[in-house]
């Protein structure tokens, strides 16, 4: 019988790259007595070996083997999840699985955890090719990214409605499926620590998966050995963050008295949708008193289009946006804004997708970071 999961939440007001010591100590604090391993119907092999990478284009060596592809988690629609694992580089059969969300929603984990954040690799400049990651966390633990809900990634639905259906419970329950099936295929993952993590709106993601894998716990005889949740930056409450959201733009003089009061006086900050006079102002705030800044990253200079408009300044701010002309982007050295854009380049690229054995669909859209 497994023991209650440990809840960890770290809150930050910008993005940043989560550290591995972090992660080690909340490793370490959060080590219990492994519940008992169990036994299920066989798989085989061949279902493991088909999601065997054997090397992705411009990819440096490595010692820790990689696996990605699709585990279907509704035959009737049929919607397929899309995972990349990044075993640990060192005893991996005795590593915990550390299970990555990215938010958004709609946000793509190949894109943000797995190539800009927490990943092995990083993507060079010109999208070619891959260099090492020395922070990853698969020194620590072995790394199961899921793009999730279907629709974002390479993750898919044959269910056109599927897209215009997604809600957290859905994608909780499809989650929940993914991973017992995924431990399936991975019958050496059965009875292993597993630790839910990621970012952003992951701050509903996370507790809401954590919530299934308990109550399917309950009732199996094959419970999942889920040990913690941690997430950084995470979305919570809609009054709290939104209202938090524009008192940073104004503290930080991204916004005018004048622009901070009307928001404070028009918003609700409670609703999913808010008025068309407050969506008005979002936009207002955003468009004419930003100016060349990134909200995640205000002390450097944000990635821009050739057309000189920023390209990944605003794809996690639920609120309407127009793009409009900025001035010419400034390097600050050692920080590169531009990690989104090469990833996009990259993950579209025929020969990665073959090696990630990804969009197998063929679906008719190009693949973005966020949908």
């Amino acid at each position: 019988m497994t023991k209650k999961a440990t809840v960890t939440i770290i809150a930050a007001h910008q993005r940043h790259e989560i550290s591995l010591s972090m992660l080690s100590l909340f490793l370490a604090l959060n080590l219990l007595a492994s519940s008992c391993c169990h036994g299920v119907v066989a798989v085989t092999k061949e279902e493991e070996e088909a999601d065997r990478i054997a090397s992705l284009p411009g990819q440096p060596k490595v010692s820790f083997q990689q696996f990605s592809g699709y585990v279907p988690v509704n035959k009737v629609p049929g919607r397929a999840l899309f995972y990349w694992l990044t075993e640990a580089t060192h005893n991996p059969l005795n590593k915990p699985l550390v299970v990555w969300l990215n938010g958004g929603p709609g946000c793509s984990s190949v894109a943000y955890g797995a190539s800009e954040e927490i990943g092995p690799f990083r993507i060079n400049k010109t999208a070619s090719g891959l260099y090492l990651n020395k922070l990853s966390w698969n020194t620590e633990a072995n790394l199961l990214f899921l793009e999730t809900p279907a629709g974002v990634g390479f993750s898919y639905t044959n269910r056109s409605s599927d897209l215009l259906d997604t809600g957290d419970g859905r994608t909780a329950k499809d989650s929940l499926q993914f991973l017992i099936r995924w431990i399936d295929r991975f019958p050496r993952y059965k009875g292993r620590e597993v630790y839910l993590t990621g970012e952003s709106y992951a701050g509903h993601y996370v507790p809401q998966l954590a919530r299934e894998i308990m109550i399917h716990n309950s009732k199996s005889k094959h419970p999942i050995n889920l040990k913690g949740i941690m997430v950084g930056n995470a979305v919570t409450d809609n009054y709290y963050d939104n209202l938090g959201t524009v008192t940073y733009w104004w503290s930080h003089a991204m916004i005018s008295d004048k622009t901070y009061q009307q928001l404070i006086n028009t918003c609700d900050f409670r609703r999913q949708k808010e008025s068309d006079e407050c969506e008005s102002l979002y936009t207002y705030a955003m468009d004419q008193e930003f100016g060349n800044i990134d909200q995640y990253n205000i002390y450097a200079a944000p990635c821009n289009n050739s057309d000189g408009s920023a390209a990944a300044t605003r794809h996690l701010m639920r609120l309407p946006h127009r793009p409009h002309n900025y001035k010419t982007l400034r390097r600050i050295s050692g920080y590169d804004p531009c990690t989104e854009k090469y990833a996009e380049i990259y993950y579209n690229r025929p020969d990665v997708q073959k090696a990630l054995h990804a969009n197998k669909t063929k679906i008719p859209y190009k693949w973005t970071a966020c949908r």
